[in-house]
């Protein structure tokens, strides 16, 4: 007789006609070497899912103080990598946060910023070092990018203070939507 495996009913055929299996190990009879059909036919999953995220304090006050800007990023560092993800680059002014990441593909874009800005908000506000601050705004943007635009964002981001002596952040929220094509009411923009 030959290796022949007849497919179990758990198994399905995929759209190019090769049999996929919904079960861990191989139907019994069927060849349980590397070079065995299922072996050759399984695949890791690959995905890229690049975010530059950006959101502001409550009324985009100035709350965030500038000498306590690397403990709040280091912090946020910590949450993004508990969720699996990659921070790529993180940078802000005292009204507002740029985060470039690469987001796990087991939480979405809304929880994960959730996440972020419920655990800095219970942090800054327990800890003493943010006097000032009363809470994030509702909103958010993010923005998603190819690996080829990598290194643009990172430096993008990397120069924000510079970048905000000359443009405010009303400015570049509305510079980046656009050119994203990315359509707003302008009396919606800002919670206020």
């Amino acid at each position: 007789m030959s290796n022949l495996c007849i497919p179990p009913p758990d198994s399905y055929r995929d759209i190019w006609g090769l049999e996929m299996r919904t079960m861990k190990q191989p139907h019994r009879g069927c060849p349980t070497s590397n070079n065995s059909i299922l072996n050759q036919i399984t695949m890791n999953s690959y995905r890229q899912s690049l975010f530059h995220i950006v959101f502001c304090t409550y009324k985009r006050r100035n709350t965030l103080p500038e000498t306590r800007h690397e403990e709040l990023y280091k912090y946020i560092w910590g949450i993004i990598k508990k969720r699996k993800s990659v921070l790529y680059r993180i940078n802000g002014t005292e009204n507002h946060i740029h985060i470039f990441c690469d987001i796990h593909s087991t939480i979405g874009l809304a929880d994960f910023i959730k996440e972020i800005k419920t655990a800095t908000n219970t942090w800054m506000t327990e800890s003493g070092n943010f006097p000032k601050f009363e809470s994030w705004a509702e909103g958010y943007c993010g923005l998603s990018y190819s690996n080829k635009d990598k290194e643009m964002i990172v430096n993008y981001i990397k120069n924000q203070k510079e970048h905000h002596r000359i443009t405010s952040f009303e400015d570049e929220l509305r510079a980046l939507l656009i050119e994203h094509g990315i359509e707003f009411d302008e009396k919606y923009l800002f919670d206020d």
